[in-house]
């Protein structure tokens, strides 16, 4: 007996729809983490009563935990995404994770409570980041990924943005119940937004199909660099045979590569290069959010509220331009923008220094300062995902047996979301010990040598080796 059709369907399953639940459901994500972070000195304090002289180490122990979890869990995650029959199910139980989690926190009252808490959330970002993404590239396709990320990251940015001012604000007026009942009506939004959500692959049963024909573009379209246009020729036929050889997975392979095949394209330098470009921009991201509360402080005398303020200066360019980057990235392909937006951030990174202690004056140039790292944040939003993907659609293309019905995307974006955790973790800690030691000019000035290496080597792998690029 045939299945009725959902109430609903036509607007569950489309890409409108599916793009807002993964980024709502991102949103959520960053938002709870930067909701309570700010506010776990107090919960250590308050309902723990651990001595004040004990409370940095053990937060720094709860955000480990996080981050430990999250890199853990994440290519597992991958794992079971690519072998269930929906991204669904799992996506849902991200969600009750990090549910946990939150009442964990919200009523615990010993550190084993709150590691335990701290743990689950970093399982709840493991999925919701790489079954998210999947999710994405399942609906929109990969020629449509790079403008979809960037308007993801772009909304998304405005969570970890308002997360901690917010969750300052209210703790110091409404206490506790103020901060985990916004968490709450929060997670309500986003689960009742996974659980309407229905599959395209789930809603062709019923052959629907969208108006704008925005889902037609898998099997029809020619899915490589869009980088790469080539010539029409005689002889296109024949390069393409021999560069899909290259992709080619020789027989003989070993069963912990056949089991979790996303391991073998890991040898490729452009894959290699993609998640170096996801670790630098989430090492980037987490240095921003170490330093400049402390250097606001140091220079201006800014409180937590005020330095929080000064994120808007970073963050709206990235809100903004998140969109044109991406589309950018899909007309042009990802070489440009990673070449490009990581050798822009060089001078810009230097220029930060500028900044001196003082009044107004010296806020506006911090501020515009601040605006112009923002841009490039914004250009290099998408290109490690959207180029990872590009090479392994190619492993897959050539090879569909090897990889499975669904592919390997979902382990891809587990190694992703593991890659960008580290980056996440260690970013701040680097940060944080070069300011300390060198002080902050001299600590962006390393991180740009960084970002130019970075851009040397996109421009030799992203894309493949380098050629005259078409505008």
């Amino acid at each position: 007996m045939a299945k009725s059709k959902p109430m609903g369907l036509a607007w569950r399953s489309s890409t409108l729809f599916i793009v807002s639940t993964v980024g709502i459901g991102l949103f959520t994500d960053l938002f709870l983490y930067g909701l309570v972070v700010p506010i776990l000195p107090f919960i250590l304090v308050d309902r723990v009563n651990l001595p004040k002289d004990q409370v940095q180490g053990h937060v720094s122990a709860l955000l480990a935990a996080y981050a430990g979890a999250s890199v853990l869990f994440s290519p597992p995650a991958g794992v079971i995404a690519d072998r269930v029959s929906t991204r669904q199910a799992p996506f849902l139980l991200g969600l009750l994770a990090l549910l946990g989690a939150t009442i964990m926190l919200s009523l615990g009252q010993s550190v084993p409570v709150l590691i335990v808490a701290r743990a689950l959330q970093g399982i709840s970002a493991a999925v919701v980041w790489t079954i998210g993404l999947a999710l994405v590239l399942d609906t929109v396709g990969p020629n449509n990924l790079g403008k979809t990320i960037g308007s993801i990251f772009g909304f998304i940015s405005i969570g970890e943005l308002a997360a901690p001012v917010l969750g300052g604000v209210v703790y110091k007026k409404a206490g506790y119940p103020g901060v985990f009942g916004m968490a709450f009506a929060l997670l309500a939004i986003d689960f009742v937004m996974r659980l309407m959500l229905i599959e395209k692959k789930v809603a062709a049963q019923w052959d629907v199909r969208e108006e704008s024909g925005d889902d037609e573009n898998e099997e029809e379209e020619q899915v490589g660099n869009a980088g790469e246009e080539e010539d029409a020729n005689e002889e296109e036929p024949l390069l393409r045979k021999k560069e899909e050889d290259n992709y080619k997975v020789p027989d003989g392979q070993s069963k912990v590569v056949k089991g979790y095949p996303i391991l073998y394209c890991l040898k490729d330098p452009r894959l290699l290069t993609a998640l170096l470009l996801a670790f630098n921009q989430a090492a980037l991201l987490a240095a921003f959010d170490a330093t400049i509360p402390t250097e606001a402080q140091q220079l201006f005398g800014f409180d937590s509220l005020k330095s929080g303020l000064l994120f808007i200066a970073l963050v709206l360019p990235y809100l903004l331009l998140g969109p044109v980057a991406g589309w950018m990235v899909d007309r042009y392909g990802p070489k440009p923008a990673a070449v490009l937006g990581f050798g822009y951030l060089v001078p810009v990174l230097i220029l930060l220094r500028l900044a001196k202690p003082g009044g107004t004056s010296q806020v506006v140039i911090f501020c515009v300062l601040l605006s112009l790292n923002g841009i490039g944040l914004a250009v290099i939003g998408s290109p490690s995902i959207v180029e990872a993907s590009y090479v392994v659609q190619r492993y897959e293309k050539a090879n569909p047996d090897f990889f499975g019905k669904q592919g390997p995307y979902a382990q891809l974006y587990g190694i992703n979301s593991m890659v960008f955790s580290l980056g996440l973790t260690l970013g701040p800690l680097i940060s944080g010990g070069l300011r300390e030691r060198i002080g902050y000019g001299n600590m962006n000035v390393i991180i740009a040598m960084l970002c130019l290496v970075t851009s040397l080597l996109s421009f030799v792998f992203v894309g493949g080796k380098p050629r005259v690029m078409k505008w």
